[in-house]
């Protein structure tokens, strides 16, 4: 069992979706939730792993519509601390520090 806390969530899907779920558990002697978390789990990994999955999730972050934490919980530490750093560059204080700069060089 996870170290994680559950949380109950309630969506719906298409009745086919669910159907074929259920199959695969009853084959996998489980149940429908070990199929949807399995399958939710192996969704945010690949998105972390996909470059424009990532370019949204960054996007996200810079627009402030996601926290540094969630950040890192999509794409892991290391990601998420260079996606922090570009942000940081990006303030505007920054590129106008940067660009007087530049024009003072």
């Amino acid at each position: 069992m996870s170290s994680e806390g559950k949380k109950r969530v309630q969506f719906r899907a298409p009745q086919g979706l669910v159907d074929r779920a259920d199959a695969l558990a009853t084959v996998l002697e489980t149940d429908r939730t070990d199929i949807l978390t399995n399958a939710l789990r192996e969704y945010l990994r690949d998105a972390s792993h996909d470059d424009d999955s990532k370019q949204e999730i960054a996007e996200a972050y810079y627009a402030d519509d996601i926290t540094f934490q969630e950040v890192k919980e999509l794409v892991g530490h290391e990601e998420a601390a260079n996606f922090r750093v570009l942000k940081n560059q990006l303030r505007d204080e920054f590129v106008n520090e940067t660009a007087e700069e530049l024009a003072d060089s």
